[in-house]
């Protein structure tokens, strides 16, 4: 278990990310087509998955069009924004903000994924929903970074993150 807060109040996490060097867990997820879609998806690319409680958050709308800006024109990777919402809703948040560099990704069927990575918020408001989390890996799926922002409302250490890439 992690702890970290919401707006200062203490609240834990199932684990803890994947450690840096490790191979990343696959995860089953939904696309904005609501289809299946497994890490193996993103084979050959490195990969920085930008985790967020719901994209229907000032935070993780900064953090996820920040990201966005990041990728225009990189080929070499994948920034994979991965949230509760339902694939509808991620669809019409990026149609909005002109999000169309990063694939949104739903925890819509199962929460194995937050459970795996360790970020499932046990108790609170948000129990059931994912800490604020970044994971960046190399092509291979090794884990080059990670961060679980220690406060929900606290966007993540950008810097940090893309200089891993």
């Amino acid at each position: 278990m992690a702890t970290i807060t919401l707006k200062g109040s203490p609240i834990q996490t199932n684990g803890q990310l994947p450690s840096v060097g490790s191979v990343a867990p696959d995860f089953h997820l939904v696309d904005k087509d609501l289809n299946d879609v497994k890490l193996a998806a993103y084979k050959g690319k490195k990969k920085l998955l930008n985790i967020v409680p719901s994209l229907d958050t000032s935070v993780c709308a900064t953090s996820t069009k920040k990201f966005n800006d990041y990728a225009k024109g990189r080929d070499d990777l994948v920034i994979l924004i991965i949230s509760a919402d339902l694939p509808f809703a991620q669809g019409r948040f990026c149609k909005a903000e002109g999000v169309s560099n990063v694939v949104t990704l739903s925890m819509m069927r199962s929460r194995n994924f937050a459970k795996d990575y360790g970020v499932l918020i046990q108790d609170g408001p948000l129990a059931g929903i994912t800490a604020r989390a970044v994971v960046v890996m190399d092509e291979d799926n090794r884990v080059m970074y990670t961060e679980l922002v220690p406060e929900i409302a606290q966007e993540p250490n950008y810097e940090r993150a893309l200089a891993a890439l």
